[in-house]
């Protein structure tokens, strides 16, 4: 130990006490205490050994021994760039390490993220292609379809640039928002362009002159329809809580690459027309494409129904009707959740053991469910870590991926749960679902309503959470619970965080006779802890080995017989034994008591196995209300199900704030009340469609979904805003109104169906794809392909109807009416008096 120094002549002489212990032996020779005139040394009363911290868990991957060693990012960083950097990291320590020494990834959430990104990838370009074949499809010009197919690269490429100003990422959201806009920011190109081809090839006009004259006469639709689109990202971009922290790049991406695709359509799109397109497109009859084929049948029949709808009115409201209040049918019939079950292949398997169950205990429990576990079939599990401690065991299981399996992720889970059921006097689950960024979710206990409850199963998983003031009323709630819940249709592995038996020796003191002995319980307390549980005194180096010297009472004397006769201090020189002062008994406690909002709680969770977390939610509350809680006490929904009610409330007031965005846009760029309430009725009509779809398709309303539904209001009007905006520039030409409707819904036909085919050609990739995160991606896709879809042919019906009534709402004069009723009266009049005469 440095002593200072001093100054010996011209030297400065350092001062060092030399205390520290160089030979292991030497601890014996410390002396403790001098008793009557005889030195005790520790020696004496105990013994030196060379052991090992004491086992107290276990880390093996595929049956090997290992050493864990867990890498948490920060919040807020990118999971894939933090692997890569650690990875990289690794690869410049792996030389440094024993020869014999083998380092491997355990649970890597990035392999998901990877497999997803690339599959995304894969969409993107595939639904580029389709869009672009519609348009041949159509059109039948390959330059045309060229000039197309240029607004989607062009438009992503610029979306790219907005990304990297706003520090995005391309993360699985934003190539979501990329891959689902491959169809959509081909819409504006499609509208401006089919318009000049049209100036070209039915007016002869030449290119040049078609592509300003084309583009000015529907640049107020494609403006419109663009902006109104746009305006359905600015709420899902804004919203609240967890939900909307994820949706925020997915938004703000996807408004991006629209706006893009309209400023590529206004500029590049008729450049490109006016400079590649010829006189030829031109032909002798100006109607060639529109006039033979699969398409001039559909005009046909497409104007038959249109005379038919305009001549019955009446009956077409009644349709649109039945079909809007359809919606009150089948909203009720799709299950709620708060995101799909993808296949992540990867889960875990937990089996508890009763509190206080000693490690060697529990190894030897666990010791035939690890080896059945490790038995399964190599093409299907690639991987197994094990992590056992005193009274609980986890082993994660890592599946070989999905294209190279047969066998799903959910269905293996189900073959564990049969598997384990013969493991009588533990609690064992098998957990691993999706959470709300799609990434696997397992473990961990939740303390408050916000958490996912113990044992994982991700997003979906029920969490309920029984409050009140006395911990043994809330065991009795717990148990009824607990039965309850697991008659639930769907509901598994029903558990919860408590602990009642944890076992415990309870030392309690007599504190007047401690203070009449001069003992303090601090002093009583301390020295226990230190002999029993063991404390570090010092360090012992030997070469460049350095080693923890523990105290501690040795094992045969740790027991509750010879704890009674242990001495402990009682003031300078004296000393007391425990059982002149305490009593030591052994009993059973709590092994932890969660609290929030001061209020103490227990978990109850559960996994669900093919049933929505909505269905399962509403089940439980029923189940709850049959509790009937004392004054006191309450049972609070968390985890999943407070999540998706969060997340209700915000679409909910998301989709009340894209409507009246919707609607001011509308009504600014057609500068009428009107015009915005015909366009809108496509909105209500696309609610049962998209509907319809995920009920076909077996699917779940979803924060996936939900954002689908939001995004079909915005594309369903684009159907609406055509009709609505060439009838107008119709009539505007002296056109006579059902004339004009008749001839705007033929010319805007082509479009319409043309927007419409590319969009569900775009998406078919991600609707039917397959992958990591498929299900989250299609459920979106399905409910706005299938939407798209259901809904065309009544919006084609529908919305010319509706303009005319409003138009005839427009003409209508209360004072015309006032003096028609007036003027009836006054006719009626006479005759009354003549038949009285």
């Amino acid at each position: 130990m440095p002593g200072g120094s001093f100054i010996t002549g011209p030297s400065e002489i350092a001062l060092r006490t030399m205390g520290r212990i160089k030979n292991v032996n030497d601890f014996t020779r410390i002396i403790l205490a001098y008793r009557e005139g005889s030195v005790i040394t520790f020696g004496d009363v105990g013994r030196v050994t060379d052991s090992v911290e004491e086992v107290r868990n276990a880390s093996r991957i595929n049956g090997i021994p290992s050493l864990s060693l867990q890498v948490r990012k920060q919040s807020g960083t990118n999971t894939v760039d933090v692997v890569d950097r650690v990875k990289a990291r690794l690869n410049q320590i792996l030389p440094t390490l024993p020869p014999d020494l083998t380092v491997t990834t355990g649970n890597d959430q990035s392999r998901f993220i990877r497999r997803s990104f690339e599959d995304i990838k894969l969409h993107l370009i595939l639904g580029s292609l389709l869009a672009s074949v519609v348009v041949f499809f159509f059109i039948r010009n390959v330059r045309v379809t060229l000039i197309a197919a240029l607004a989607i690269p062009t438009s992503i490429i610029g979306t790219f640039t907005v990304m990297k100003a706003l520090g995005f990422t391309l993360n699985n959201m934003t190539m979501l928002a990329l891959s689902l806009a491959t169809g959509i920011v081909i819409d504006d190109a499609i509208v401006v362009l089919e318009n000049i081809f049209r100036f070209v090839e039915e007016k002869g006009v030449t290119p040049k002159a078609a592509a300003a004259d084309a583009t000015a006469e529907i640049g107020l639709a494609v403006m419109a329809t663009t902006l109104s689109l746009v305006v359905i990202f600015v709420p899902v971009a804004f919203m609240t809580g967890q939900v909307g922290r994820y949706f925020y790049s997915f938004g703000i991406t996807s408004a991006a690459a629209i706006l893009i695709s309209m400023f590529v359509s206004f500029t590049l799109t008729p450049a490109l027309c006016a400079t590649w397109l010829t006189k030829e497109d031109a032909t002798s009859d100006h109607s060639t494409t529109k006039s033979k084929g699969f398409y001039a049948k559909m005009d046909a029949v497409y104007g038959k129904m249109l005379h038919w709808s305009l001549g019955h009115r009446v009956a077409m409201m009644a349709i649109a009707g039945i079909v809007v209040a359809s919606a009150v049918i089948l909203y009720p019939k799709v299950g709620k959740e708060l995101v799909p079950d993808d296949d992540q292949g990867e889960f875990s398997v937990s089996v508890r053991l009763p509190k206080g169950t000693s490690y060697s205990r529990t190894e030897e429990f666990v010791k035939p469910i690890e080896k059945e576990i490790l038995e399964l079939p190599k093409e299907l599990v690639e991987r197994v870590s094990s992590n056992i401690n005193s009274g609980f065991a986890n082993f994660n299981i890592v599946m070989t991926p999905l294209e190279d399996r047969k066998v799903s992720q959910q269905d293996l889970m189900r073959q564990m749960r049969t598997m384990l059921r013969k493991y009588q006097g533990a609690r064992v689950s098998v957990s691993g679902g999706t959470d709300i960024s799609g990434a696997s979710s397992r473990g961990g206990m939740g303390g408050g309503p916000g958490g996912g409850g113990g044992g994982g199963g991700g997003a979906n998983r029920l969490n309920i959470l029984i409050q009140g003031p006395d911990i043994e009323q809330l065991q009795v709630y717990t148990a009824q619970l607990m039965e309850k819940v697991r008659t639930i249709h769907g509901v598994v592995d029903v558990d919860t965080n408590f602990e009642p038996t944890q076992p415990e020796l309870r030392v309690t003191v007599d504190r007047t006779r401690a203070a009449d002995m001069g003992a303090s319980i601090d002093s009583l307390a301390s020295s226990l802890r230190t002999l029993i549980g063991g404390e570090e005194v010092s360090q012992f180096k030997d070469g460049d080995e350095q080693y923890q010297v523990v105290l501690r009472l040795d094992e045969p004397f740790r027991n509750a017989d010879t704890m009674s006769q242990l001495l402990v201090p009682a003031g300078p020189g004296k000393t007391v034994k425990v059982s002149d002062v305490a009593q030591l008994k052994n009993d059973y406690g709590p092994a932890s008591i969660d609290r929030y909002n001061r209020q103490r709680q227990i978990s109850v969770y559960a996994s669900l196995d093919r049933v929505p977390l909505g269905e399962v939610v509403t089940a439980a509350r029923a189940k709850v209300e049959e509790l009937h809680l004392k004054a006191g006490y309450q049972a609070v929904f968390g985890g999943g199900a407070k999540t998706l009610n969060e997340a209700s409330n915000n679409f909910m007031i998301a989709i009340l704030l894209a409507i009246a965005f919707i609607y001011m846009v509308l009504a600014s760029q057609f500068n009428s009340f009107i015009h915005p309430l015909t366009i809108m009725t496509s909105l209500p009509l696309s609610l049962p469609a998209g509907l319809l779809a995920l009920m076909a398709f077996g699917m779940t309303l979803n924060v996936y979904s939900a954002i689908g539904l939001m995004m079909l209001f915005g594309i369903v009007k684009k159907n609406s805003i055509l009709q609505v905006d060439y009838t107008n520039t119709l009539r505007g030409q002296g056109m006579e109104r059902h004339a004009a409707l008749i001839a705007a819904n033929h010319v805007r036909l082509r479009p319409i169906l043309m927007t419409t085919i590319a969009i569900v050609a775009g998406m078919l990739p991600i609707a039917f794809g397959k992958g990591a995160g498929a299900g989250s991606r299609a459920s979106m896709a399905v409910t706005i392909l299938g939407g798209q879809v259901l809904c065309l042919l009544l919006t084609l019906l529908v919305t010319p109807v509706v303009y005319s009534y409003f138009d005839d709402l427009r003409e209508w004069s209360p004072a015309d009416t006032v003096r028609r009723l007036a003027g009836r009266k006054a006719a009626e009049k006479p005759a009354v008096s003549a038949t009285r005469s």
